[in-house]
This record gives C-alpha cells, structure tokens and sequence, in this order.
C-alpha cells in the first residue's frame, strides 16, 4: 500500500512540474476600487476572500493608471492590453466622433443586434479597440483551443477584457433580468447560459432586503449613514439609509436596473461566473483558459453615495464573500495550485466635493454651462457669430473645423488664434488647472510626467478633440452629491493589482508600476506574446 502511495505521489508530483502553465486564468475587476479601501476595510474582511489573495498572493502597493480619463472602457482595455488609450484608441465610455458628427460608445456596434433578448443593449463589439489583448493572444497561441469568456453585468466590462476573438461575452439586460451576448459573437446562447437565465435569480434577489452585515456602530471606517452629501434612491422609498428594498425602490417600474445599484448585482455576477466555469468546463484540460468577471455594482453604489458612506463598505464586505465564494469554487473545479487569479480596478473614485469643504479642504463642483456659455461670449468680438465649438466631451472640445473654411494660410492662423484665446479664457476659470492643445500633446513625449504626460498616454490623435481641460485637484463636473472619477490625481488612479495562485510569489512590493504591466506579466505566465501595443512590463518579483 506505501508502494502504491509512493508511486501516486511520484506521478502527481511528475505531472504538476510538467505543467508549465495555469489551467485557467481568472481576471477579476471591481469597477471603482481605490487601493485604500483592501487597507480601509481589512479587519471587516474574513480570511477567505480579499485577505486570502492579500496574505497568499503578491500585491503592487504602488500601482496607478498613468493616462487621463480614468473611466470605465479605458480602465479595461488598458488592463487587458497592456497599453494606454493613445494605443488601444478606447479614450472613454462614448466620445465624439468627428467624421460621423455623434457620439459613439466604447464597444457600441450598429451592425449587430441583441442575442438573448428580442430588444436590448445587444449592438455591441469590441470593434472599437485597436489593440490586441491578452486574451485574444491565448486564443491565437493556442490556435482558439483555449476558452476565453467575458462576464460583466455592464457590457463594456464584459466585451473589453474578452478581447475579440473570444468564445462568448454575456452581460446583464436590465430590463429582461437575463445575461445576454450579440451577433458579433454567436447567433444564440449557450445551453449553460440559458438554463442559467430561466432560473430567474433576478427576480429572487429583487425580493431580498439589503441588510447591514454588522450593527451600524462597528461601521467605524466610514462616515455616518444619514449623509446629505449622498445621493436619494429615486422611487416610492426615497431614502439614503439602511435598510434598502429593492423591491419597493423599484415601485411601478419594471426592469431589474434597481439591483445593480445593491450588493445582489455582485451576487448574481458570482452565481453567472459559476455556471460558466462548469458550462464551458473552464481549465478541465491541458489547455490553459481564461475568464474574465468584472463586478460592476460597487461603480454604480459609488458614484451614488460616494467613497465615504456606509453603503460602500458594506458592498466590500459583501464582494469579499463573493470571492470567497468564487476562489472556493476554484479550488474544487480546478485545483488549488492550477490557476492564477489577478485582481484589479479600472479605476478609483473622487471624494464628494461638499463633504470635502466641510472639512475645510479645497475642492468643487465646475457646472458646464456657464463656462461655455462665458466662452462664446469671450470669443464673439474675434469671431462674431461663427459657431467655433463643436463639441464638448470628456474633457475636451473639438473645434468647428468647417468655421475656419477658406484659404488655407488664413485658416490655419485664425485656427491657431482661436485655440489660443479658448486656452486663455479656460485658464482664467477656477476649478481649471490646466488646458493643453492638440499640438502640444501630439509633439509631448510618451514618457513624460505630470498632468501633460496623462493627457498624452490619454490622447489618440485621430479619436480625441483639439483641446485638452484638466481640473484642479478634487474638483469635477456634476452636482452636489454624490461623486465620480476621472482624472489623473491619485484617488481616481490608484488601485489594487493582486497576483495569485499558479506561478506567483508570495510577498509585495511599494515600486510603482502602470496597469499596463498586468497584461505583459499574465502573457509571461501564459508563454505567449505580448498584445500588439503592448507598453507594459512583466512585474519580475510577483513571478517564482
């Protein structure tokens, strides 16, 4: 029987040391996640879920996006393509398309239509994203043996990390309760995913109550629950205070939308991830896999209450549970020592402004409208009626280029002139730290720092407007309470980069390192090449 023993133990041990890649690849992004928060909340956190990956992985302490806007869709083709959007061209959520004269979405696709639903946000694509991923190299390496599927409750979040050759992306339909996918992929569900949705989990959590996990007054790491500074639950129970029910904020309304505002959004995303991992038999083979799960609720409980209120610690404590969940899960399917997990954020979150100003440090609310309509006005004894703004989007403002038609000399130098004077009045505005032109940003260095040097890792020349504004540190446009992000200041920038499982160390390291350099290091692990615009490196002390 010892024999025999020995003999199973010397051929595991022969076949784990073959093995010289993971089984399968987990991706986990938490939309708005500043790194704070793993120290802010970490006694509330049990052992299996965020501390686990904490104690046993390897976490960069100092690790930043490095480009302006820290938005969603930027946030996850930068993880996932090892570069910045003046390389994948995802400059935000929607932008403003200069030859179509609209605004687009990040991953919005009019050549397809929804698969899962009749109607619904299902015309979307990765088509916009102009670099490969890291997930489309496995598949190309493996000659697509390899699985790769997206999960989001937001499609952006799902179709982005899939890259665009993956064998399924599903995200939430608000409006139907149910997972859905679009043409661009398959002309129909998968088996696993429709019996997952006839399941109707959606409507099980909508009649659930959002609970404290812990009596309010062990809440010690946040601000009080009866804020003014957060925003009201629209609906019958208009309220910004524990508990919730989603049922009752739904009201008269139908639709689902109410639950990705609570922590049953990340319940349900974990339950769609399980039943991916045994539908499509994720890392059963020697063939390494990857799945993406990128949790949206704690954006959506976020922006709404700000970074401050009990209502996002306890969406932490409650995700912490859900990675439990899920890496428990993990070690039963795939076997602990098989898999690498990485955890990340796409972006972190601004302190709300008010709130700030009580505590006597500056900050404020820029409105859009006054300063355009102060602009116009500045501009009109240069120009007269001449419509010279076409645009204004994320930050930037594209100017009427059809406004400077004529001889070409004079074009160019009434063009120059009117940028000078917009940079010139901007300037004056409070709230504004900075405004750079286009020129300047196309003639900048990749690598340089500051306010200038984000705007140029931000800026894709042919997608972005003609001038950049940058506001002053805990300022953004929007209203008095709740919050948001996207700019380059430290609070939007730094987040979470965990390492763990298959081929990691154990340990950490304070050295600063982009996003970017998650892509390259899981592509080290992978034994593939780098995604195309790749400007990352492999983060050396997290590999054995």
């Amino acid at each position: 029987m010892r024999k025999l023993f020995f003999v199973f133990f010397v051929f595991a041990l022969s076949a784990a040391c073959a093995q010289d890649r993971p089984k399968l690849v987990v991706g986990i992004t938490v939309d708005q996640m500043r790194q704070e928060f793993l120290y802010r909340y970490e006694k509330k956190f049990g052992t299996g879920g965020f501390r686990r990956l904490m104690n046993d992985g390897f976490m960069l302490k100092n690790a930043h996006y490095n480009y302006i806007p820290t938005y969603t869709g930027p946030g996850h083709a930068s993880i996932f393509t090892g570069t910045t959007p003046a390389g994948h061209g995802i400059i935000g959520n929607d932008w403003y398309d200069k030859d179509a004269q609209q605004m687009v979405n990040c991953v919005g696709d009019p050549r397809q239509k929804p698969v899962g639903v009749e109607q619904g946000r299902g015309a979307v694509s990765p088509w916009r994203m102009l670099s490969t991923t890291v997930t489309d190299e496995l598949e190309l390496a493996t000659q697509r043996k390899a699985k790769v599927i997206g999960l989001s409750m937001k499609d952006r979040g799902a179709v982005l990390p899939a890259g665009h050759m993956p064998d399924g992306a599903y995200w939430f339909d608000s409006p139907s309760g149910r997972f859905i996918s679009s043409t661009y992929y398959k002309p129909g569900l998968p088996t696993w995913l429709e019996k997952f949705n006839s399941l109707k989990l959606a409507e099980q959590y909508l009649n659930r109550e959002w609970k404290l996990l812990l009596p309010l007054d062990q809440y010690e790491e946040s601000g009080p629950d009866d804020s003014p500074y957060e925003t009201k639950w629209k609906g019958p129970d208009q309220k910004a205070t524990f508990p919730y029910s989603p049922k009752a904020l739904r009201g008269d309304r139908t639709g689902y939308d109410v639950l990705i505002s609570t922590p049953f959004g990340n319940d349900l995303l974990t339950d769609v991830a399980k039943a991916a991992l045994d539908g499509e038999e994720m890392g059963a083979d020697a063939v390494a896999d990857f799945l993406s799960v990128s949790y949206s609720s704690p954006d959506y409980v976020g922006h709404a209450m700000g970074p401050n209120s009990v209502e996002v610690q306890e969406i932490y404590m409650r995700l912490d549970k859900n990675l439990e969940d899920l890496l428990n899960t993990l070690d039963r399917k795939v076997g602990a020592g098989n898999y690498v997990v990485f955890l990340t954020s796409d972006h972190g979150v601004a302190d709300i402004p008010a709130e700030l100003l009580s505590y006597k440090i500056p900050a404020g609310v820029l409105t859009q409208t006054p300063v355009v309509k102060g602009l116009v006005d500045f501009l009109k004894p240069y120009f007269g009626d001449k419509q010279i703004i076409e645009k204004i989007s994320n930050g930037q403002i594209f100017l009427n280029h059809d406004a400077f038609a004529g001889d070409l000399r004079s074009a160019g130098v009434d063009l120059l002139v009117a940028t000078e004077l917009i940079t010139q009045y901007l300037e004056s505005v409070d709230g504004i730290a900075a405004v750079y032109s286009a020129t300047a940003l196309r003639n900048g260095n990749f690598s340089e720092g500051g306010l200038k040097g984000s705007l140029i890792r931000g800026f894709h020349h042919k997608r972005s407007g003609d001038i950049a504004v940058v506001l002053e540190p805990q300022w953004f446009e929007g209203g008095e309470s709740g919050t948001t992000h996207g700019s380059a200041y430290a609070y939007d920038t730094h987040v979470p980069v965990i390492f763990y499982g298959w081929g990691i160390a154990r340990g950490s390291s304070v050295d600063y390192h982009p996003i970017t350099d998650i892509a390259p290091t899981l592509s080290v692990l992978l034994r593939i090449k780098f995604p195309s615009a790749n400007t990352g490196n492999p983060v050396a002390k997290a590999l054995k």
